[in-house]
């Protein structure tokens, strides 16, 4: 006797286009949101954590809706708080030390900026790192890792975080490929080795934070704005990652790596079913 399979909804069937979608809607409606009120510091943190926690709440519904899971694990309450801190704490420290490498080699015109220019740019980068997370891990990453791999869903993913990335205005090849290496895969490998999005989310704030709030320089080719201080980096575009900012810059490359291969050694890889 023939056992009977369980039926898959319509939703479940396309669960692919349907994550995919819904993720994208998120991502855009966070940046349409932070750029209504990107001359109000308030407004904008304020807004942009709502958009963070938003996010977050409609991937958990969509996932469970979509998918049929009783708990979404990438996103389990468990490990949160040191998920996001231990995440912050690489991410501050990756970019910090990229800076020091380019403040030692290179000329750096520094230049103080404003508190209520950074706590802008924090509600902003929140709502960045929360929706590029859930959809490049949460979506694409985790579904590549399940039907290839991890091997290959980092580097897809990888590619692809990259890519989207070449649509900035200050946008180079060099510092589209330089981002999907040293955010695409670190991130990827951060998601791989904790199966957590909370890791990730973390780094990617602290990461475009650091860069922005702080230093403000330019983030991934888009035009910078000023934080707490406005620097800009003089010297070879090997150094400076020039208009793309200082992740297309060789220092970038080199701290990123580190953090990478201490959590690619922890991580279980999933191979090809």
């Amino acid at each position: 006797m023939a056992i009977p399979t369980e039926r898959k909804t319509p939703m479940q069937r396309f669960r692919v286009p349907v994550l995919l979608i819904g993720t994208v809607v998120l991502l855009i409606a966070a940046r349409g949101l932070d750029a209504l009120v990107s001359g109000v510091p308030v407004l904008r943190f304020s807004l942009g954590i709502g958009a963070a926690a938003g996010a977050i709440f409609a991937y958990t519904w969509l996932s469970r809706r979509v998918e049929n899971r009783v708990e979404v694990t990438e996103l389990a309450a468990a490990g949160r708080w040191s998920g996001l801190g231990h995440g912050a704490l690489i991410g501050a420290v990756a970019f910090l030390a990229t800076m020091l490498l380019a403040v030692l080699f290179t000329d750096a015109d520094v230049t103080s900026g404003s508190f209520g220019a950074c706590l802008g740019v924090a509600g902003s980068m929140a709502s960045v790192a929360v929706t590029e997370e859930l959809l490049f891990r949460g979506v694409v990453h985790r579904i590549l890792e399940e039907r290839t791999g991890s091997i290959v869903a980092i580097a897809v993913s990888s590619l692809i975080f990259g890519l989207t990335h070449s649509v900035n205005s200050n946008a180079t090849l060099w510092g589209t490929l330089a981002i999907a290496v040293e955010g695409g895969a670190l991130l990827a490998i951060a998601y791989t080795a904790t199966r957590s999005l909370w890791l990730p989310i973390g780094l990617h704030f602290a990461w475009n934070f650091t860069e922005s709030g702080v230093f403000g320089t330019a983030v991934s080719g888009a035009d910078g704005e000023p934080g707490l201080l406005r620097t800009v980096l003089s010297g070879p575009e090997v150094l400076t990652g020039g208009t793309f900012g200082p992740e297309a810059s060789l220092f970038a490359l080199l701290c990123c790596l580190v953090p990478a291969v201490w959590l690619l050694r922890s991580a279980k890889l999933v191979t090809p079913r």
